[in-house]
């Protein structure tokens, strides 16, 4: 890893890999640079990409023309419209009461610290968010750089959720705790029926995603 008046650059055997759009590896911050070095570190004969997040967030961050950027404020903007968090069962009343202490104070942060005032609904009848509610999301997002708005995105996808991830971006909650309150159903259901093999591994995998982005997050000057 090189520091560059550009920014760092990460190296393997003393080249730099490139984007899938020919871009340098080249992180903004000795962070970042370090968060996807780790992965790079990580590999043994075969690269395999599938597990190396930080670097696919780096690469989409570093090809992001203003198509992309446009994409990825619109996916941002489509999991605000159904977020999770607004979506609450209509019983048994032990998982609601979960899902309110889970989710009710992240919805009021939402809309006193980010004038987000979502509409919640029980069941799973589409809920229909405020106009004003999506603009400011849409406004939220435009304002971000690259390399935040490839992360929201990403983040936004991960929990279904673009609360929790303005949350997550904005280090009001950490990455753990982000995962579980975007999982509560399907805890909630694993405790009663169990959890399979396959469930469990795509579950760790999704955390260590979700842990990843409390990294990327976290970075100094992103």
């Amino acid at each position: 890893m090189d520091a560059t008046a550009a920014g760092f650059e990460v190296r393997l055997d003393g080249r730099v890999p490139r984007s899938p759009g020919g871009r340098p590896l080249l992180l903004p911050t000795l962070a970042l640079a370090e968060l996807v070095a780790d992965e790079w570190n990580a590999q043994k004969e075969v690269i395999a990409l599938a597990s190396m997040p930080a670097t696919r967030l780096a690469y989409a961050a570093l090809d992001m023309d203003a198509a992309a950027r446009n994409d990825s404020v619109a996916s941002v903007v489509r999991y605000a419209r159904t977020d999770l968090l607004c979506y609450f069962a209509d019983g048994p009343a032990s998982l609601v009461e979960r899902q309110a202490a889970a989710w009710g104070p992240w919805l009021a942060w939402a809309r006193d610290d980010l004038g987000l005032a979502f509409s919640q609904a029980a069941g799973v009848v589409h809920q229909e968010q405020p106009p004003r509610t999506l603009a400011r999301t849409e406004q939220l997002a435009l304002g971000l750089d690259d390399f935040a708005l490839a992360g929201a995105a990403f983040a936004t996808a991960l929990f279904g959720s673009a609360i929790l991830a303005f949350a997550l971006m904005k280090g009001r909650i950490d990455a753990s705790a982000a995962y579980a309150a975007s999982r509560v159903d399907e805890a909630f259901q694993e405790e009663r029926w169990g959890l399979d093999a396959e469930a469990a591994a795509r579950s760790d995998r999704l955390a260590a995603d979700a842990r990843m982005l409390g990294g990327w997050f976290a970075a100094p000057g992103l």
